[in-house]
């Protein structure tokens, strides 16, 4: 890829406009050398893609977690004028609002390691999870669309968590141009029976423990320190998620023949932002959004219920408060500074997280002083990272850094070299106790089908988009 690729310093790779001939701007990629040996040629060939599309500002940015996806690669970011620019379902993903929430306690892990196949066992029969597992609410067609519209609101008002929660996710856990009557009823039947879910996959729910701490100033703003204990849940939209995304790729498609947008790939079907077909497409999607935020929190509180059964304690005695929760697929209106203006912008985010710094109005005004939680999961018996947003982020990024390790190995490819059994007794040597749902996934979501998490946050870190608080270890996990 050196060949390709030209070194701006570090950890900055450019890909030249002049690689495509339709390429507006240049890719921007966030890499060391050695990601650069692993990257896979056709993540510059998305890269490039995204360069072409109408109205797309400053670069095609790919962060160090970046691997092949649909349309957009997996790690892509991309912002587009308001005004001239496009919104993709491509740039979001099918599961949209695949996000991460870390809540913490006031426990050690001396404290809970006697507890923890009691613990782990009791969070896998409360909350459900693996492929098409069903949630424990039973929603009628009425109700699914007031959680598209209300979110988080929704399920704090029906005595699922604390009106305090709010506080501490993103866009408070409703974005609130969401439009229930723009979602299919397919995507809806899909979602019904599955809020309050985990899901299949790279879904988890781990008991985690900080094992370094950094910086002890911003530490002790999010209300974190050494060996305590965290619990952190990556959870998406479920199937409603990916049926809103499957019927807007198709509708987008006429929509770009509509508008005269010569696409570079199918798979970046797209339309003007402020078209009509590009308004419905943004309305569905934050409904998928809201629904994603409203399954993690019921997931949040079956998980503190899950604490109360097993420690004998109340949860608010547990100190279970969000550290934060953000998303990782998602497109959002925002503004930032371009050539030294500000602009209206229409920001995708195809795994990352938004990375906002200090004194951003949009962050909770507990965290004003150092900037947004970043929440940046391993997987398994890897590490995890909480990490802090940076005003290097807000100049260079549009405010994104990375969502996690990244792929380098297939599901497929995973299965053949591994199996489920050594994994689960690996990491049972190591101290971790865990279950899942099917024999396969622990296979396939083995720490060796990911990229080094260690790297890649050493990466953002060392760039400045995103800064080190914690390091995290898992002791308890489940899996979809």
């Amino acid at each position: 890829m050196e060949d390709i690729l030209v070194k701006i310093d570090e950890y900055i790779w450019q890909l030249p406009k002049n690689y495509k001939g339709c390429m507006l701007v240049p890719g921007r990629l966030y890499l060391n050398d050695k990601l650069v040996e692993q990257l896979e040629k056709e993540v510059l060939e998305q890269v490039a893609n995204v360069a072409c599309l109408p109205g797309i500002q400053k670069y095609s940015l790919a962060m160090p977690d970046c691997h092949y996806g649909y349309g957009f690669c997996i790690g892509g970011v991309a912002a587009f004028d308001e005004e001239d620019g496009v919104i993709s379902p491509g740039g979001v993903g099918f599961d949209i609002n695949c996000g991460v929430r870390l809540i913490r306690t006031n426990l050690t892990r001396e404290e809970v390691q006697p507890f923890i196949k009691e613990l782990v066992k009791t969070l896998f029969r409360n909350i459900p999870s693996g492929l098409g597992s069903k949630g424990k609410i039973k929603l009628s067609m009425g109700e699914i669309d007031d959680v598209l519209e209300e979110g988080v609101y929704w399920a704090i008002k029906n005595g699922y968590g604390w009106k305090k929660d709010v506080k501490y996710i993103e866009e408070n856990g409703c974005i609130k141009n969401a439009d229930a009557s723009l979602v299919s009823d397919s995507a809806k039947k899909r979602g019904l029976p599955q809020l309050g879910s985990l899901g299949s996959g790279n879904h988890f729910l781990e008991i985690q423990y900080v094992d370094e701490v950094f910086d002890d100033r911003v530490a002790k703003v999010y209300g974190v320190e050494k060996d305590q204990v965290l619990v952190m849940i990556h959870s998406g939209s479920r199937g409603l998620g990916h049926q809103i995304c499957a019927d807007y790729l198709r509708y987008m498609e006429k929509a770009a023949r509509k508008y005269g947008i010569k696409l570079p790939d199918r798979q970046l079907a797209c339309a003007p932002i402020n078209s009509e077909e590009g308004i419905r497409y943004f309305k569905a999607m934050n409904c998928g959004a809201n629904y994603a935020w409203t399954n993690r929190q019921l997931i949040t509180h079956w998980v503190r219920e899950s604490f109360e059964d097993v420690l004998r304690i109340p949860a608010e005695d547990l100190e279970m408060d969000i550290i934060y929760d953000v998303a990782h697929n998602i497109a959002k209106r925002e503004v930032h500074k371009v050539d030294g203006k500000l602009k209206r912008l229409m920001v995708h985010r195809k795994g990352a997280t938004r990375s906002f710094g200090p004194g951003c109005e949009d962050i909770p005004s507990k965290y004003e002083s150092v900037g947004q939680p970043i929440i940046l999961p391993g997987d398994m018996g890897s590490a995890s990272y909480l990490m802090h947003g940076t005003e290097r982020a807000m100049e260079e990024t549009f405010g994104s850094t990375a969502h996690g390790a990244g792929r380098v190995l297939s599901r497929a490819k995973a299965v053949k070299i591994y199996s489920s059994k050594e994994i689960k007794s690996k990491l049972e040597s190591m101290g971790i106790y865990v279950m899942a749902d099917s024999k396969g996934v622990l296979a396939e979501e083995c720490p060796e089908a990911y990229k080094d998490i260690d790297i890649v946050a050493d990466i953002v870190h060392n760039i400045g988009i995103s800064m080190k608080v914690c390091r995290m270890k898992p002791i308890g996990v489940i899996k979809g």
